[in-house]
């Protein structure tokens, strides 16, 4: 029994990742059409390292980089689609989709939002503010990310998930320059996108822990949907 779910176990694991390389690859296009140089391309240079940080095999993250610069010969078109509505127990929830088939897409989203609530365009989004989100982690000892973001030009800043990780705030006019800045301040930037930050984030210690289940259960099907890059919760924490 225990072998058969160390196997399962591994079975998860492995198509996270493979999710995780697939949304990276789209990225890793997007930003290939403007130069397969990552040297001279500052927003392809920080999606490739990311990529490298999983283990993204060689091969792969060398495909989406000519794929997307059109040195394959082959044509790449995403459509960039959000969708906004609610997760169980009333979660606002807005979801960020590249799709190659909107259909498709917006065919998911109507079968996964059975189990919350699909909105129409403002639904939520009144309630969330569009920002840069960069995550940076201290070069060297005793950067002080407070300072850094005053230095930088970021609106705010608390800590990621991992430790050790600042995510910094900025206008998403700003969310380049303040990228660029942050290495002078002693911060290394894992990563830089525009996001979605809840205004009236809900405290997760206000659900039970069943009601919170399921708010994480839609959540996580909603992020292994093929269409979905990125999926923003309206929940403190």
């Amino acid at each position: 029994m225990g072998a058969q779910w160390k196997a399962k176990h591994k079975d998860l694991a492995a198509n996270a990742k493979g999710r995780l390389f697939g949304k990276l690859a789209k990225d890793i296009m997007i930003a290939a059409r403007h130069g397969a140089d990552p040297a001279a391309n500052s927003r392809l240079r920080l999606v490739v390292e990311q990529a490298r940080k999983v283990s993204m095999p060689k091969e792969t993250l060398d495909r989406a980089i000519k794929k997307g610069a059109g040195l394959t010969g082959e044509t790449v078109h995403f459509e960039h689609v959000v969708y906004e509505g609610f997760a169980p127990h009333r979660v606002p929830v807005m979801v960020e989709c590249l799709t190659d088939n909107v259909n498709r897409a917006a065919s998911d989203m109507r079968v996964l939002f059975r189990k919350g609530q699909l909105g129409t365009s403002g639904t939520v989004s009144w309630d969330f503010d569009h920002v840069g989100m960069i995550e940076a982690e201290p070069a060297k000892k005793g950067a002080d990310p407070e300072l850094a973001a005053i230095e930088a030009g970021a609106q705010d800043f608390h800590p990621g998930h991992d430790e050790g990780v600042t995510v910094f705030l900025t206008d998403p006019t700003d969310l380049d320059l303040v990228s660029r800045a942050l290495p002078a301040q002693g911060f290394t930037v894992l990563s830089s996108r525009l996001g979605y930050k809840p205004k009236n984030p809900i405290d997760p210690a206000s659900l039970s822990a069943e009601h919170l289940e399921e708010v994480e259960a839609f959540l996580a099907a909603l992020d292994a949907s093929e269409d979905v890059q990125n999926v923003f919760a309206g929940l403190g924490g």
